[in-house]
């Protein structure tokens, strides 16, 4: 059985909550679509299909069929050489078999091929090495790094504003003719002519059939797919107006003409549609600054030849040079040179971060002051970037649990408003009798009033509210090196009331280090055995006759006996050397006793180097350090004790430090009235003295890495909201039973991490960041749902009470979506704390 792929498709034509139901609706009905969730703010449908059931042709069919439209990208391509027709026609069935190619044509005289695709399935780049591969030589592609999309998604913002000019062109006039006969500031002979009417009626056919034709072509549409739309409520209460206008211009019923009434109602909302489009792209921009990182080229070695390539030419295996003030083109590791990187644009970090032989750079950084060479691991897709950018677009493209209400009360809101004006209509006409001072007659004051309701009510708002707080939410926090990867985990994140920190690696670095030296016998080298004159590899050993211990020289001396030993502790001992640049030697005699620590010869001096026992089976007396080293042992600490000469000279006390970082991030998470727990395998004296350090709530050591999740489990069994804060291996089981997983991630494994929640940087101060930014989120949407239900609640009523002129019903009606778009635009400058 094939496995089900996933395909984005950018949607055109979109306007309300309504469209997004008929969409997806039409989009599950294809044979083999598993899912489909379409997303008003982003415009864009995300489809899990099996391609053995169906194609990417039969769902851009089902799209089209429904009324709205796959916005498509095009790229001319120049080629080298085209010799005959066979040759053209020969690419062009290449071409068209690619997914994601629509449309391709080639023109023998300029030697060009003029590509119509799909920017979300292929990239301009792939279709390049499509026609490579096809034994054809593209010599350039005009615009190759234009987003093709955006520039789709332009083109129809810029058809919105012609209509728009075109509507207020004539809208202006004709309202502003309309108002002085009104008000009776147009002479009696104007005022009074039969020919008023016909201009007003001129003026209006343009707006009403050309301006407003989109109206009834949704609402077609939207019928024929058995459902109402916003386009519905529109056509239904404009075409009222004007079409009962018309009698009244021939002269066939008495009465007064409300041409202006439809034409301003069509041109508000176009306003209304126009700015909330041009507000719409603004809650893209994270996206489009993370692909705005990008480098453009990159300066490669390839077969001993140094070249200048698109980035997107480079290959794995590639050796890559950086130079100072470059961006690192792709993924890789380096090789040789040092230098400093700036990775905040990805991490958040505002610090460099230095880079050795041997340390993974991430493309899209940028190189500082050093120059260096590095092996490209991974390019194009699979770069650390592309991973962040495809995470962050699936994360706006899903929805969040409280817009499944949203969704419900949408399938039904257009018809019920639909009878709302009919019931008004009914009882203005039959029910409530017409003042003796009334301008009007019956009729055409319950034709009115049904205006105002068809007019006033606003299913866009109620569509708009939690996707674009979702955009500008998982924006702001990729941002800050947070990748929230659904609206689900946004929305939990911000019901959060426990976060339990795994220890290590999470609120500890993971890695043993060096954080005393303390020598307890200096003068233990004032011996009579001097060391040999030809002794090369022994310098600074010589000195020790006249000056006695010191630091560096125990290190030294306990690391030459580590260099034979692989654990862990041993190695924290040759790091820490390594910091300080001593020399070691190599250590002869070398004997390693079990559970008790190492014994060897440096530079003929008999060393030891282990714990308290190795000491008490040789006979070595540890005596007035034992206190120094339950103090050690009482922060947590690991304390190695060193003997030179059967004797005791030094401890040396090794530690999982904390990351910088954590103790800040702690007071942060207690701060926002959250319980902080640590979790560990560690004893629980050791527990207890990290637990002092940082300041944690509650301290839950000797648990197992499979008994995480149970400890998870205990929580919420008490009622609490768990956000479980992890390295997304070791403890994967926690972070799937906890309401939210928290990764602590690199920067270069985010796609592996299967945590809903991933801090790229890993620095645990991102938790507090993460959490504060899904309640301001979840705020905002609350906020906009408030507005989009209120809005309607009361002004609806209100329409049908005849409260509300339909011209001012429909500004309402145009504000409330600028008004939602603008309300999730703050999240870009709230500040989290």
């Amino acid at each position: 059985m094939s496995e089900t792929r996933q395909i984005t498709l950018p949607i055109t034509g979109m306007t309300c909550a309504n469209c997004v139901a008929t969409v997806e609706r039409n989009l599950k009905k294809v044979d083999g679509v598993a899912s489909a969730n379409v997303n008003l703010s982003s415009e864009r449908a995300m489809i899990d299909f099996n391609p053995e059931l169906t194609q990417l042709s039969e769902l851009i069919n089902r799209v089209q069929r429904a009324g709205y439209d796959v916005a498509v990208g095009e790229a001319e391509i120049l080629l080298k050489e085209i010799r005959e027709a066979q040759d053209g026609q020969r690419l062009e069935k290449v071409l068209i078999a690619v997914e994601g190619i629509t449309e391709a044509q080639v023109n023998l005289s300029a030697d060009k091929v003029r590509v119509k695709y799909i920017p979300t399935v292929i990239s301009q780049v792939e279709i390049r090495r499509t026609i490579k591969s096809a034994g054809f030589e593209p010599l350039a592609i005009e615009g190759e790094y234009e987003d093709a999309e955006a520039l789709a998604r332009q083109a129809e913002i810029s058809q919105q504003w012609r209509l728009l000019m075109i509507g207020l062109a004539f809208t202006i006039p004709l309202f502003g003719l309309a108002m002085a006969r009104d008000f009776g500031l147009l002479p009696m002979t104007i005022a009074h002519a039969s020919w008023l009417n016909w201009l007003l009626f001129l003026m209006a056919t343009p707006v009403q059939f050309y301006v407003g034709w989109q109206y009834y072509t949704g609402a077609f549409t939207a019928l024929r797919n058995k459902s109402a739309n916003m386009d519905v409520l529109v056509a239904m209460g404009t075409s009222a107006a004007y079409f009962y206008s018309i009698p009244v211009t021939l002269g066939w019923i008495e009465g007064h003409v409300y041409f202006e009434t439809a034409a301003v109602i069509i041109t508000l909302i176009k306003l209304g549609k126009f700015l909330e489009a041009r507000a719409k792209g603004r809650t893209s921009e994270a996206i489009k600054k993370l692909v705005g990182l990008r480098a453009k080229t990159a300066r490669i070695i390839r077969d001993s030849v140094e070249m200048e390539v698109p980035v997107d030419e480079v290959m794995v295996g590639d050796l890559v040079q950086v130079r100072p003030g470059e961006k690192i083109a792709v993924d890789g590791v380096v090789i040789q040179g040092r230098s400093t990187v700036d990775e905040s644009m990805l991490t958040g970090e505002s610090l460099p971060v230095e880079k050795r032989p041997g340390d993974a750079v991430i493309g899209a950084t940028l190189n500082k002051m050093g120059a260096f060479t590095f092996e490209a691991t991974k390019v194009g897709k699979d770069t650390a970037l592309a991973q962040i950018i495809r995470l962050v677009e699936e994360a706006q493209g899903s929805k969040a649990p409280i817009q499944h209400l949203t969704d419900r009360i949408s399938a039904v809101f257009v018809p019920f408003v639909i009878l709302i004006a009919a019931l008004t209509f009914l009882v203005w006409y039959f029910l409530i009798p017409l003042s003796p001072t009334a301008e009007v007659n019956l009729f055409t004051r319950a034709l009115i009033n049904m205006v105002a309701v068809l007019v006033i009510a606003c299913p866009c708002a109620m569509g708009l509210a939690t996707p674009t707080a979702v955009m500008v939410g998982t924006g702001r926090g990729a941002e800050m090196g947070i990748l929230l990867k659904s609206g689900e985990a946004l929305e939990r994140a911000g019901r959060i009331t426990t976060v339990v920190l795994d220890k290590t690696g999470t609120i500890t670095k993971g890695q043993p280090s060096v954080t005393d030296l303390i020598v307890t016998n200096p003068e233990v080298l004032q011996f009579e055995t001097a060391l040999p004159v030809n002794a090369p590899n022994s310098p600074g050993l010589r000195e020790l006759n006249s000056t006695g211990m010191d630091e560096n020289q125990l290190l030294r001396l306990a690391a030459s006996v580590e260099r034979g030993s692989e654990h862990p502790l041993g190695e924290a001992l040759l790091a820490e050397a390594g910091n300080r640049g001593l020399k070691l030697s190599e250590p002869g005699a070398f004997e390693a006793i079990a559970g008790q620590g190492v014994a060897a010869e440096v530079d003929g001096i008999p060393v030891l180097v282990g714990n308290a026992r190795l000491f008490e089976s040789q006979g070595i007396s540890i005596g007035d350090a034992q206190t120094t080293i339950s103090q050690l042992q009482a922060q947590a600490k690991t304390v190695v004790l060193v003997g030179v000469n059967q004797q005791l000279t030094g401890l040396i006390a090794i530690a999982d430090t904390l990351k910088d970082g954590s103790v800040e991030a702690i007071k942060d998470l207690q701060r926002m009235n959250l319980k902080v727990a640590m979790i560990t395998g560690d004893n629980q004296q050791t527990a207890e003295a990290i637990a002092s350090q940082v300041g944690v709530d509650m301290v839950l050591a000797e648990v197992l890495p499979g008994d995480k999740a149970e400890a998870v489990k205990a929580f919420q069994k008490e009622g609490q909201v768990v956000a479980m804060v992890g390295d997304g291996i070791n403890d994967a089981p926690a972070l799937a039973q906890a309401e939210v997983g928290i990764a602590i991630g690199t920067g270069t494994d985010v796609a592996m991490a299967t945590a809903p929640v991933v801090l790229i940087s890993g620095d645990l101060r991102g938790v507090p960041k993460a959490i504060a930014l899904s309640r301001k989120t979840l705020r905002i949407i609350k906020e906009n749902l408030f507005w989009a239900f209120i809005y309607n609640i009361l002004l609806i009523p209100a329409a049908a009470a005849g409260l509300l002129n339909p011209v001012l019903a429909a500004g309402a009606m145009a504000f409330s979506s600028i008004f939602v778009v603008s309300n999730s635009l703050r999240l870009k400058r709230v500040r989290l704390f």
